[in-house]
């Protein structure tokens, strides 16, 4: 039986992750906060730690967060499989069955068979990188290589031994940060000094490609990593013309697409094997065969030092959401979203002047000495300067628009003299 999910983040993505959790009703046993990456290997030994910390040795089932599997049953057929290998100390990892010479992908080669059951356990006898085309139609011929999928099954002490062999300081600076991290809301952030001094690598890297006591299960779950936005066609439902669309889409003309809008109506045209994503960030339109080719636009990006590399318009906070849908000199507009029952932080601003228009809901508003409650189609203003504080008492998520004006409309322009969510 599975126990409450551990979740290891960034801590910029912390709310939205909290957000996600409440949205399938799940409360976490925790969520740890890296304050920088530091790949898979580091990740997971906070993990193990955590998950140790109150005196049990539970399995753990490593799975990263951005997997689509879609025979839920032939996963936990394989999970039960991989419990009783990692009852014996086994560090397992799930060999996907390939369907295809697949380059993006690694590989694990299966040894000697560690089980009389089909579907069972196989000895490791080799991880091998990413192949070129006539590699990759290589392994599947020859049929026992499997894709390697990232996710793991092993008892936390076992993984944490065979790290200690391998990468002690890896583990060393592992229990450093948990032991300095402090607790934030529902989060615990892991002391930023010591895991930024921990290297950064992968559990393949750091552990099962030098551990004995690897073991792998082969899995046929349809599944896919979703490393590109090809990978959303592979596995979405098509129409008659091999389309895969989500959103305001019209088409014409248009076959084996990929086609999202995200925040307006998108139209195609004589497109055939393109990839084509809309949303209040950015547009991407690319042959199907090449979005992973993205990665070099992100570099040109951040090296003409543009904030679309690091930044979503739609940013998550612990009492809502906001988002930028318009800016010039002097002026910025946001969209902002307020749970019910949350409240921004008592704050001020030294450079701007913010009018509120509430559109749904209800908010209650302190400015000043004053606090009153305004409904739909009401506005109000906050003066620079002035300490102001935004409440939702409503059963319904409150939307407004805030209009800023000044002379500098930066994020940090802010002072608080009292934060329910404990920021400074």
């Amino acid at each position: 039986e599975l126990g409450a999910p551990l979740v290891v983040c960034n801590e910029s993505h912390r709310f939205m992750v909290a957000e996600q959790l409440r949205c399938v009703n799940q409360e976490a046993s925790a969520i740890l906060l890296e304050p920088v990456g530091r790949n898979t290997a580091p990740a997971v030994a906070v993990a193990a730690l955590q998950a140790m910390a109150d005196g049990n040795d539970p399995l753990l089932l490593v799975l990263p967060a951005d997997h689509v599997i879609v025979d839920e049953a032939a996963l936990r057929a394989a999970v039960a499989a991989a419990v009783g290998e990692a009852e014996k100390d086994r560090l397992v990892t799930f060999g996907i069955v390939p369907t295809g010479p697949e380059t993006g992908y690694g590989y694990i080669r299966t040894g000697a068979s560690l089980s009389s059951v089909d579907g069972g356990a196989f000895e490791v006898a080799a991880f091998v990188e990413k192949p070129d085309l006539e590699t990759a139609r290589g392994y599947i011929a020859a049929g026992d290589y499997f894709w390697n999928s990232g996710m793991f099954l092993f008892r936390a002490s076992v993984y944490l031994r065979e790290l200690e062999r391998f990468a002690p300081e890896m583990l060393t600076y592992g229990r450093e940060a948990l032991v300095g991290a402090i607790a934030d809301l529902d989060f615990i952030r892991l002391d930023s000094a010591a895991f930024a001094a921990c290297p950064g690598n992968s559990i393949d890297y750091a552990v099962m490609e030098k551990t004995s006591a690897a073991a792998v299960i082969p899995l046929a779950a349809g599944w896919s990593d979703v490393g590109s936005w090809s990978a959303l066609w592979e596995v979405g439902a098509k129409d008659t013309e091999g389309n895969v669309i989500r959103g305001d889409v019209l088409t014409e003309g248009t076959h084996d697409c990929y086609l999202h809008a995200g925040s307006r109506m998108v139209a195609a045209v004589g497109l055939e094997g393109h990839v084509v994503v809309e949303t209040a960030d950015a547009v991407l339109v690319a042959a199907k065969d090449r979005v992973q080719e993205v990665k070099e636009i992100v570099a040109q990006l951040k090296r003409q030092g543009r904030e679309e590399a690091l930044l979503h318009r739609r940013v998550n906070r612990p009492w809502g959401t906001y988002e930028c849908i318009g800016s010039a000199p002097r002026y910025q507009v946001k969209k902002i979203v307020v749970k019910p029952g949350a409240s921004l932080s008592l704050q001020l601003h030294h450079h701007r002047a913010e009018h509120w228009i509430v559109v749904k809901g209800t908010a209650r508003i302190t400015r000043g000495e004053e606090t009153f409650v305004i409904s739909e189609n009401q506005s109000t203003y906050i003066p620079l300067g002035t300490v102001h504080r935004l409440e939702n008492p409503g059963k319904i998520p409150l939307e407004l628009i805030e209009v800023q004006s000044g002379s500098y409309l930066g994020e940090d322009d802010i002072e608080r003299f009292d934060d329910t969510y404990g920021r400074s």
